[in-house]
């Protein structure tokens, strides 16, 4: 890739020492593997807001929807500070172009999910969100986004980065000059992927290109971008791969042999049944797409969705 993916990341995660405690929260993965493909953004709310280093740990109280963040043992309420704060930030970051972003897990600032939330009797709850990152996912509601824990699940982590890559390959095609041919062009290599991903969403994206030449450019982009993440934010299945990979051997139906095809059809089964990974069906079909020279196939993402470094389809 020439240009690196932009990709919003808790500072911590990239070793700085900006935590709580003076400490870091590095995750090897993200600054060993990730790192080589995109070009971080790193953000502390806490630090960035004007706390200090070290600085008294936080909570949320309160309720899930609304809590407040209040230092723990002082109960200094820094809520308004941080959102006053996190609103400005959002402004600079809309001009960085970002892809999506990576959370610090557990954070009452920047936790995704299942963040603790304590009541008035002092009892948590795993209901909430961290306060920066829930106004950043409402003002950016189509970015990939994710925490440093469920990237350690082999399918979490997959489609993440799928959809990470994506994007980049959407705000690419929008950049293009005017004219259709980059939207069919980018619908096209992403078909497969869409379709293991949403059925559904794979069709209405084919109606909404069909009647591309019928819709306003900016309305035509935002409601295929919306489509689009829509289908990718669901999870891909077995089932699903299954199925798409089935309808790429329909491709070969009167190319293989008929030990190739029984060869085809024996993987498929046993990646159906748990005993090998995604990698193994996609790596012979590759292999018989440069055989027979398959260019329609050759541009499909879903074949090639990331670089081979990252090992993703290794474990799924």
């Amino acid at each position: 890739m020439l240009n690196k993916i932009k990709l919003g990341i808790s500072a911590c995660l990239l070793g700085q020492k900006v935590r709580y405690d003076g400490g870091h929260k590095q995750d090897r993965f993200i600054t060993d593997t990730l790192r080589k493909f995109v070009e971080f953004v790193p953000v502390c709310p806490e630090v960035e807001c004007g706390l200090g280093v070290p600085r008294e740990a936080m909570r949320l109280v309160g309720t899930p929807d609304s809590p407040r963040l209040v230092t723990i043992h002082t109960k200094q309420d820094n809520t308004e500070r941080m959102v006053r704060w996190a609103g400005e930030k959002i402004v600079h970051l809309k001009k960085e172009g970002l892809c999506g972003f990576i959370f610090k897990s557990n954070s009452p600032t920047s936790g995704m999910e299942r963040i603790k939330v304590y009541n008035k009797d002092g009892i948590p709850v795993k209901k909430g969100v961290g306060v920066f990152s829930r106004i950043f996912i409402d003002h950016f509601p189509l970015l990939p986004v994710e925490d440093e824990g469920r990237l350690h699940d082999p399918s979490l982590r997959e489609n993440f980065l799928e959809s990470l890559f994506t994007m980049k390959h959407w705000r690419e095609c929008i950049l293009q000059e005017p004219g259709l041919r980059h939207l069919v062009d980018f619908h096209t290599r992403h078909k497969l992927l869409i379709l293991s991903h949403s059925p559904k969403d794979y069709r209405l994206l084919g109606k909404l290109v069909a009647q591309a030449g019928e819709i306003p450019r900016q309305e035509l982009y935002a409601r295929y971008q919306t489509l689009l993440m829509t289908a990718l934010n669901l999870k891909t299945t077995v089932k699903k791969n299954v199925n798409v990979l089935f309808h790429i051997m329909g491709f070969f139906k009167k190319i293989l042999s008929t030990s190739e095809k029984e060869e085809l059809l024996e993987v498929i089964d046993n990646y159906r049944m748990g005993y090998i990974p995604l990698i193994v069906p996609i790596t012979l079909l590759n292999h018989y797409v440069r055989k027979y020279d398959q260019g329609y196939l050759m541009n499909q993402y879903y074949l090639n969705p990331h670089p081979v470094e990252l090992k993703l389809r290794n474990h799924v």
